[in-house]
């Protein structure tokens, strides 16, 4: 409803005849308020009442003010950017606006302005394209669609961005037009009274003025301009729900037209929740869980019922054989977390059926970007870390980004300390307006000790305080790697590109510790123990090429993928052991068993692992509501192991293929309906027949259909999927000779999964998920029952998060949140020998957010719960944190 103050503004507007014609309306739920240049005098060609005009999401709002009769085509001659603190100004400079309708509309977090009747005549080269040049705005080109239409894409990154274009004379107070997309939850009567001016730039002159300058003559009658603004999407730079990813088709793709089921974890969530750890992030996953994680020094889970130990970054595989090379993740690099559900081999070779988890890492930013931050908490917990960015070079096509923490802290768990330390350089240069070249390097070193935690007896875990260690003080593992890599871009046009990744890892891992085997006294709880030491280094190198291409046949339009990768992997690995060694009692523990003097040597090998895929993805347009993804790989792997201890070398070669189809119908717009069906396989490594030969690779087969919902502008989505799994040709024991094994066994895992992110109220977010997962074993042996459930597979989980921040008043800035994160009933290992119970635990986070610089107190486990995060076998439970306080405060520059 229209206030007497902004009438008044207005009429004092006319009454000084000002050259502007102002025009305020309602867009659905979005409020709009455009300004033009006008004649003083002049009639404009569609007049519009002081009351407010509704319209259905989607309908353009027209705005029509005289500007150039001839319409004859206008010339862009020079293109830059102003940042100030609403946003971002695209100026492109020309001898006047256009005399044709500017339209703007959005793709996912893309904003798209499309200048009809103009050209492109850049000193610098055909087109614009500058990366990052903030950290909501990942890319901005200005390139000519055709010979009559200039288009401008902003590229938000997880957010829509605040941006406008102004096109015209920068030396002319008339000759200039400002066109912004409108901004989601504004109430246009209670913005201040500053903002309801006719429009200023970054430099604070309302558009048509330039610096000393008064408005000079007023552009001539008969002159015609027409504006169309569209909305489709909430404009919120702390979003927790995220329209588009690229895991799932290695192409940025929105998540409604994917046949699968895919959850994206903004950097928003993993802020709010003070993430330190990956375990922490996916939990806000349906079917994500945790699973053997190597004696507490590495991130395992579970997905959909079958462990994953391949976490991707920036969408390289890990290629890891043996899980002993791995460790934990650094939140403090990512982006976001990407986590696709079902068989991914058609993309990413031998992988799990389960699904993969996909790392983003952070980019350079082309403006300059300073943070620090400092936390400090429980169990002796404190981590500065910092965050650069910046440009190199004045032209801003070489950018630079460098971030790096220290962590120290012991544990709830006794005689533990833990020291961390990771920095992570990146380079981006840009070759050209369609090259673009990315380095990367990361160095990671991590000293823990190696903890297996605690102990079952009987049907349930040993009743014994969770912050025992039940191995010495001195045990440890120590883990170092280096990575490094690039990706080259080059666009041939706007419709062909290839892409060249290569990721190279080095790492060294070493352990001592004294490790449970089994209780041989449950009454007096005597623990035999052994103590033991490895040394492993490996070389990890992975080689992609994608080769993307749009094209139409009639029709129908296409996006097609072809690619190629290769992999190679050295990893050679040693371990000395005194079996049994110094039994513990676990009810009254004495610590100080000497440490044995040259253990014997019980194993040493080298493995050689090489790998080649080449994959073939379309995903096909049929109609604008009906899209068909269709997809093959083919493998082929060799795999030697050399036992260098006991002589002997065994060599495996495999080959698979994947394929992959899905099918995606909408009968309404914000509705996805969807059906698909994919296949994965992974090689049983080193395992063989009574005829020594290798096992078949096991194969994974998945049927699934489910339902996304984009509602309210894009500020609710939501997944709900139902699944079919099975994994056949598991490894099981041979029944007439232990020593080797049969691709007999077979597991089958069915559910139903809800995620949910919404934006309820400006400034209250929601996440939320459920899993029912159906997981046992229909084929096994005495090894593998038939019947029994997979080690720490929940029948039930689910997670809730919620936040609310104060938007203005004297509170504005403040905010809290608080969640709850169920895991039911678990089987603590194949044999199903013993249980681990269910648990709910709440969190909660107090923040306070101000201009540049951030405060937050984030507790976990607020009512002290009791529990258990997972079980490798009766040996080894790890017992979850206690109440767990960290406060940060952080600035930025």
């Amino acid at each position: 409803m229209w206030r007497f103050g902004e009438a008044l503004q207005i009429l004092r507007s006319i009454l000084k005849k000002q050259p502007r014609l102002y025009f305020w309306g309602s867009l659905g739920s979005l409020s709009v308020l455009a300004f033009v240049p006008t004649a003083v005098g002049a009639r404009p060609v569609v007049e519009r009442s002081l009351a407010p005009v509704v319209a259905t999401e989607r309908e353009p709002l027209v705005l029509q003010a005289q500007a150039d009769q001839n319409g004859n085509s206008i010339s862009i001659s020079d293109i830059s950017l102003i940042s100030n603190d609403e946003g971002l100004d695209i100026v492109l400079a020309s001898d006047r606006p256009p005399a044709s309708p500017v339209e703007t509309r959005t793709e996912g977090y893309d904003i798209i302005f499309d200048v009809p009747n103009a050209s492109l005549n850049l000193s610098t080269g055909k087109t614009y394209d500058i990366e990052n040049p903030r950290p909501t705005v990942a890319r901005i080109q200005v390139l000519p669609l055709d010979a009559q239409t200039v288009r401008v894409r902003v590229v938000g990154r997880n957010v829509l961005p605040q941006v406008a274009i102004i096109i015209g004379n920068p030396a002319s107070s008339t000759q200039q037009v400002r066109v912004t997309p409108p901004k989601s939850g504004d109430n246009l009567g209670d913005l201040p009274s500053e903002q309801l001016s006719p429009g200023t730039s970054s430099n604070g002159n309302a558009i048509g003025e330039t610096p000393g300058n008064a408005p000079t003559e007023e552009t001539a009658p008969g002159d015609e301009l027409e504006i169309v603004v569209t909305a489709d999407r909430a404009d919120d730079p702390s979003a927790y729900s995220v329209p588009n990813a690229s895991t799932a088709t290695k192409t940025d793709t929105p998540l409604r037209d994917i046949p699968q089921s895919i959850q994206v974890v903004p950097q928003q969530v993993i802020e709010d929740q003070g993430a330190t750890q990956l375990k922490d992030i996916v939990r806000n996953v349906s079917g994500v869980v945790r699973a053997d994680d190597f004696g507490g020094g590495g991130d395992g889970f579970a997905i959909r019922g079958f462990q994953s130990p391949n976490i991707l970054r920036d969408g390289v595989r890990g290629n890891s054989v043996v899980s002993a090379f791995s460790n934990f993740g650094e939140p403090s690099n990512l982006e976001r977390v990407e986590v696709l559900k079902g068989p991914a081999s058609v993309l990413y070779g031998n992988v799990e059926p389960g699904g993969v988890i996909n790392t983003v890492s952070k980019q350079p930013l082309s403006d300059p970007y300073y943070s620090a931050s400092f936390s400090v908490g429980s169990f002796e917990f404190f981590q500065p870390e910092f965050d650069i960015s910046g440009p190199l070079t004045d032209d801003k096509k070489l950018l630079y980004r460098l971030n790096g923490l220290y962590q120290n802290s012991s544990s709830f768990r006794d005689f533990t300390q833990i020291q961390r330390v990771f920095i992570s350089p990146k380079i981006s240069w840009k070759i050209s307006d369609r090259t673009q070249l990315n380095f990367n390097l990361d160095f990671l070193n991590d000293r823990r000790p190696f903890d297996a935690g605690l102990v079952a007896i009987g049907r349930k875990v040993a009743d014994i305080p969770i912050s025992r260690r039940l191995g010495e003080p001195g045990d440890f593992r120590d883990y170092e790697n280096l990575g490094l890599g690039y990706t080259l871009e080059h666009e041939f046009n706007d419709n062909l590109k290839i892409r060249n990744t290569f990721r190279a890892d080095f790492t060294n891992v070493e352990t001592q510790a004294f490790r449970a085997r089994e209780i041989i006294d449950p009454v007096k709880g005597i623990l035999e123990r052994e103590f033991r030491t490895t040394q492993g280094d490996r070389k990890s190198y992975s080689l992609q090429t994608d080769l993307i291409g749009k094209f139409e046949t009639g029709p129908i339009k296409h996006e097609v993928l072809f690619g190629i990768d290769l992999a190679r992997i050295e990893e050679d690995e040693s371990g000395r052991r005194v079996r049994p060694y110094a039994p513990i009692n676990i009810f009254r523990p004495n610590y100080g068993a000497p440490i044995p003097n040259n253990p014997p040597l019980f194993f040493s090998s080298e493995v050689r692992y090489s790998a080649l895929g080449v994959y073939l993805q379309d995903q096909i347009e049929l109609r604008d509501n009906l899209k068909l993804l269709v997809g093959g790989r083919f493998d082929l792997i060799r795999n030697t192991t050399r036992d260098v201890l006991f002589g002997g070398t065994s060599t495996q070669n495999d080959s698979a293929f994947s394929p992959r189809v899905g099918l995606v119908y909408q009968p309404i717009e914000p509705l996805s309906l969807y059906a698909s069906f994919s296949r994965s396989f992974n090689p049983n490594v080193g395992i063989l027949d009574r005829q020594r030969q290798p096992l078949d690779p096991e194969r994974g087969t998945q049927y699934e259909v489910g339902m996304k919902a984009e509602l309210f502008g894009g500020k609710l989505t939501s997944t709900l999927a139902f699944y079919h799994l099975t994994k056949t040709n598991v490894a099981v024991t041979d029944p007439q000779d232990d020593n080797f094994s049969l691709a007999a066994g077979k597991i089958r895992s069915q559910g139903i999964e809800l995620d949910v992110s919404a934006q309820i109220l400006p400034g209250w977010k929601v996440i939320a998920s459920y899993a029912y997962t159906d997981a046992e074993v229909t084929e096994g042996d005495e090894f593998l029952p038939t019947g029994n459930r997979p080690p720490s597979i929940p029948r039930h989980s689910a997670s809730l998060w919620s936040t609310y921040e104060f938007q203005s008043g004297t509170l504005k800035g403040f905010g809290f949140g608080g969640g709850l994160f169920f895991v039911g009933e678990r089987e603590g290992d194949f044999d199903n020998s013993f249980r681990l119970p269910g648990y709910l635990r709440a969190d909660a986070s107090l923040f306070y957010r101000r201009k540049n610089w951030s405060a937050s107190l984030n507790v976990q486990n607020l009512f002290d719960t009791k529990y258990f995060e997972v079980a490798e076998f009766r040996e080894s439970v790890q017992p979850g944190a206690p109440l767990t306080v960290v406060g940060k405060i952080s600035v930025e520059f």
